[in-house]
């Protein structure tokens, strides 16, 4: 009772053991300056609230082991100086967040063989100065950071003993201060990459008696600095030359009572540390690739701690592997599986099939077994098809089997996604394929799809294009099936590769067009058509120009017409319909309105009247028709003439004068060829080539010596000179004629 114990105002340590204290209540200590209470091995089964409470400023070490406390309840001890707790051998299950909050000063803590068979996430949250945590003997099945959680100083962690099948990646995400692990006695069947992630400090790691068969070693220990590991009685079959990869400063290695069957060579040489190896084993395969073994064994000086026989072949059964000589061991006989077609990575449409082919060679007639792996998991109800065959002899007493494994995966799903992997095992070890990739792609399809769109010039266009697919798709536009926008050109345009909307601000007619919309992945493409019409209203490209005509002649009135959608024209004559007579003619979608034969009766206003959806516009222009100065007043009665008239009186004299040209032109070089052919006759030249005229006339002449030959000379000449002026005739009576049909 409190009232016995409060007179001992100088008490720093009461042991309470092996007693039949039953439960401890509330204000069971009275405030004495208590440093170490013990109360082991009692039947202690309920801690009431506040039973530790006038000790929290002074008690330093709290022993509970061997009690029948089948629960601790959060908060219970508010004290905040203790640095150790004991609760081994007590009936704990399981253990709540927050259990141990307010022991901010605990160093260590031992809750050993409880049969805890749950942590939940945060239970040791709050033990801030935690250095050592022993949970030997209990229950546990995994490690995950969630439990951790809160133990940032945590420098040893004890976990032997347990049912521990698992490490989470990232389970050691706050306790990166671990110098010693023990894993050892549990049922580790692998050791996966990212295993031990975080733990750059750790100095020893304890991994002995669990069942690892072999472990991933890519980056799996790279950058650790722990100097003893203990592997001792696992599954090991193999050690490679990939199997301590990143552990350059390990000192001490334990691989005792392993079956281990081949070591690879140069598989210890990179810890240049090492002063420690335990190794024994019965069951080497001693062929040529273990000749390595026995001299690098003897240079280190570890023959005192390395025991290892031969298995195989029979007539080296039992022998140490140190007694047998260079040339006794086995080079042309493989009994593993040697593997020789590795899977190989794919990709692969979802709901498509999917076969991985694996291969291994054999020279023993040992039973072979075969199985795949999806992410380090064995899948046990997969369709997998096994054959072997002979491959060929390798010598009088041995052949070579060859196994082929295939797995097939039907109508995979992105749940089929992983790295899988072949093992063909006998007798004599299990060989590992590398890891073959499946990603599985889903072909693009539209979420929202664009949809044609009308929009009013000057407004914001906004198109939607959304895809999903596996891998994600990519959404490209185009315009037209090209890329030239004017709207980007002007920076109207808003788009980013993984939106679903496409805005043009203030939309012009230039926008108008096919927008395709592309989602693609890797698995394929597909597109989606949007049609932007924009709205304008009806307007006059062109002024409209009043029309003066001479009878006769004919008349085009122009009313060319802007507009989205393109405008109807409508003509009308002095505010009525028009009468359409045989002289009467349309064209360019009526923007042109043509009078054959103009007439008096075709003079007056006309009105072109213009209407879309957007609205109506109106234009007047006047057509004059003139009297023919022909018939009526020509220049003999002393009338004047018009413009028109003036235009194709021009015509008619540039036609003639061109013709004149080219009957000159004609004359000209008929006259050359016939004097030309004279003058050969005459001189009576046998040359039968064409007679050429030189290019440069004046200096011709200048080269030539007889009369007859300057006469000639002269003549060439004259019809030289000719020839440019016919020229220049043509040239001005055809750029006057053009001038005035683009006029008309």
């Amino acid at each position: 009772s409190a009232e016995r114990l409060s007179s001992l105002v100088a008490l720093e340590m009461l042991d309470l053991s092996n007693n039949n204290i039953m439960e401890v209540r509330a204000g069971a200590f009275p405030p004495v300056p208590l440093k170490n209470l013990l109360m082991n091995n009692n039947r202690i089964s309920t801690l009431e609230h506040g039973c530790f409470s006038n000790l929290s400023s002074t008690l330093l070490v709290l022993k509970l082991n061997k009690n029948r406390l089948s629960s601790i309840p959060p908060k219970i001890f508010p004290l905040p100086h203790l640095q150790h707790l004991e609760l081994s051998r007590n009936r704990v299950r399981r253990i709540e967040g927050l259990t141990f909050h307010g022991l901010h000063g605990l160093h260590s803590l031992k809750i050993q063989r409880n049969g805890i068979m749950r942590l939940m996430d945060g239970a040791f949250w709050g033990l801030n100065n935690m250095e050592v945590l022993q949970l030997e003997y209990n229950n546990l099945t995994e490690v995950s950071k969630g439990w951790l959680y809160g133990l940032l100083t945590l420098q040893q962690l004890h976990l032997s003993h347990n049912a521990i099948i698992r490490i989470k990646p990232d389970a050691w995400e706050f306790c990166q201060k671990l110098a010693e692990l023990d894993l050892s006695w549990n049922q580790l069947s692998r050791l996966e990459e990212g295993s031990f992630v975080g733990l750059s400090v750790l100095e020893q790691l304890h991994i002995g008696n669990n069942r690892i068969i072999r472990y991933d070693v890519n980056e799996l220990f790279l950058r650790f600095s722990f100097n003893k590991w203990f592997l001792q009685g696992n599954r090991i079959r193999s050690v490679t030359r990939k199997s301590f990869t990143g552990l350059d400063l390990l000192e001490q290695l334990d691989l005792s009572n392993n079956a281990i069957m081949s070591v690879q060579a140069n598989a210890f040489s990179q810890m240049k540390k090492l002063a420690e190896l335990h190794l024994n084993t019965s069951s080497l395969l001693c062929d040529c690739q273990l000749k390595w073994f026995s001299p690098w064994v003897a240079e280190h000086a570890f023959l005192p701690l390395v025991n290892a026989s031969c298995a195989h072949p029979h007539l080296l059964k039992g022998r140490s592997v140190f007694t047998v000589a260079h040339d006794e061991f086995v080079c042309d006989d493989f009994p593993k599986p040697q593997i020789t077609v590795q899977p190989e990575t794919q990709s692969a449409i979802k709901g498509t099939n999917v076969t991985f082919v694996c291969s291994a060679a054999s020279s023993s007639d040992s039973p072979m077994t075969f199985a795949w792996k999806k992410d380090n998991e064995i899948l046990n109800d997969a369709e997998i098809h096994n054959q072997a065959h002979l491959r060929s002899q390798v010598s009088e007493v041995s052949e070579v089997t060859e196994y082929t494994t295939t797995l097939q995966l039907r109508r995979v799903e992105f749940t089929s996604e992983g790295r899988y992997q072949c093992v063909i095992s006998n007798h004599f070890g299990s060989s590992y394929s590398t890891k073959a990739k499946l990603t599985v792609h889903m072909l693009p399809y539209f979420t929202k799809m664009p949809m044609d769109l009308t929009i009013r010039a000057g407004a914001t266009a906004r198109l939607e294009c959304a895809a999903s697919g596996h891998p994600s798709p990519q959404i490209a536009w185009q315009k037209d099936g090209g890329t030239d926008f004017p709207a980007a050109r002007e920076r109207r345009m808003h788009v980013m590769p993984r939106d679903d909307v496409f805005f043009i601000v203030d939309v012009k007619t230039e926008d108008v067009g096919v927008y395709s919309c592309t989602v693609q992945n890797t698995a394929g493409a597909v597109s989606a058509n949007a049609t932007l019409t924009v709205l304008e209203t009806p307007s006059f490209l062109r002024p409209l120009m009043d029309r003066t005509v001479v009878k006769g002649e004919t008349a085009v009135l122009q009313c060319i017409a802007g507009g989205s959608p393109p405008p109807r024209l409508n003509w009308t004559k002095d505010d009525s319909p028009l009468q359409v007579p045989e002289r009467l003619f349309f064209a360019a979608g009526n923007q042109l309105l043509i009078i054959v034969d103009a007439a008096d009766a075709d003079a007056g206003t006309y009105t072109c009247e213009m209407s879309n959806p957007l609205g109506t516009e109106r234009g007047n222009l006047r057509l004059t028709v003139m009297p023919n100065p022909n018939c009526d007043s020509g220049p003999a009665a002393g009338g004047a003439l018009g413009p028109e008239e003036d235009g194709w009186t021009t015509v008619g004299i540039v036609i003639i004068a061109v013709v004149c040209c080219v009957v000159g032109t004609s004359l000209v070089w008929v006259v050359i060829i016939y004097h030309t052919r004279r003058r050969n006759e005459d001189c009576s030249v046998t040359n039968t080539d064409e007679t050429n005229l030189p290019a440069d006339i004046p200096s011709y002449l200048s080269s030539q010596g007889t009369l007859a030959e300057r006469q000639d000379g002269f003549m060439y000449t004259y019809i030289y000179y000719v020839n440019k002026l016919l020229f220049w005739m043509r040239l001005i009576a055809i750029n006057r004629l053009t001038a005035l049909f683009l006029t008309n």
